[in-house]
């Protein structure tokens, strides 16, 4: 009698540890595409910050790759990772909003909103790369750290952000036009397209020919995009170079950066070849990486 009572006791239990359980598998399915794109860039800015900081040297001075080359080997192997905290923490920060918050404003906005499945898609990628934007300050830190003019100013993350807090919170988001303007179009034009570009590769059968496609199909969306939101980082680059001052307007940069190089459309891309290899190994690392986690976790 008493074994036939335990019997029956059971399936509760059970039901009830399975009850417990779900809620819990359900929350990391849902965190799995921030976590995905988390380490995804993780991965990503650990293996390129080098030719980040060659390209970052040609966007500021406008000077050849050889000589940007130069300048950081006369700042000596000590320096070479000066600056990486910020990128990591804003990369790895962004991108899990990226990829996280574009799958749940689309799931949000299918629900809600009754627009065609592209609008809808484009207005999640816009919102989330404007979520992206409020962690522009790393993005500005950055930028201060590996300016070598700064050099003397401060030599840590935490130093350049106390060297800005006297200027006040604004001085903390000098650039964010050209950061919304990138960010906001570039999600749209990547996410809308990472589909599409996929289906035309050759038909991968085999996980490594997943992974070689994953890495083409984000490497050349990366690069594109790195070609013709060159001149916008060029100018948001000048921007967030400067501690202090006037705020000057998007256009007024651009014009004074037009006049300095001759207005020579050629002088204003100085450097994008750089970008264009940088972006078509990032883009594909992160993609790849981001898809590969995705399949696993």
């Amino acid at each position: 009698m008493m074994d036939s009572e335990a019997h029956e006791k059971r399936p509760p239990i059970l039901a009830s540890s399975k009850q417990d359980i779900s809620p819990h598998i359900a929350n990391v399915s849902e965190m799995k595409h921030y976590l995905c794109g988390c380490c995804a860039a993780f991965n990503n800015v650990a293996i390129t910050f080098p030719i980040q900081k060659v390209l970052f040297r040609q966007q500021l001075y406008g000077i050849k790759t050889r000589d940007a080359v130069l300048q950081l080997r006369r700042d000596g192997f000590r320096n070479l990772y000066r600056g990486i905290l910020p990128p990591l923490m804003q990369k790895t920060t962004t991108l899990a909003l990226m990829f996280g918050l574009y799958e749940d404003l689309s799931c949000l906005l299918r629900k809600h909103v009754s627009t065609p499945e592209f609008a809808t898609r484009s207005m999640a990628a816009v919102l989330a790369g404007t979520t992206e934007a409020v962690f522009t300050p790393l993005e500005r830190v950055q930028t201060l750290l590996q300016d070598h003019k700064h050099h003397d100013k401060f030599t840590n993350t935490y130093q350049a952000f106390k060297a800005l807090k006297c200027h006040g919170i604004r001085e903390y988001y000098r650039g964010l036009v050209p950061v919304l303007f990138r960010n906001g179009f570039s999600n749209v034009l990547f996410f809308g397209l990472r589909g599409p570009i996929k289906e035309h590769l050759p038909t991968a059968t085999t996980h490594s020919a997943h992974l070689v496609n994953d890495f083409i199909c984000g490497g050349l969306l990366g690069a594109m995009l790195g070609i013709l939101f060159f001149p916008v980082n060029v100018v948001k680059t000048r921007m967030q170079s400067q501690i202090g001052g006037e705020f000057q307007s998007f256009p007024k940069v651009f014009q004074k950066i037009w006049l300095e190089r001759d207005r020579k459309l050629t002088n204003l891309f100085r450097g994008a070849h750089l970008n264009y290899h940088r972006s078509l190994i990032s883009w594909g690392i992160i993609n790849a990486t981001y898809e590969f986690l995705l399949k696993i976790i």
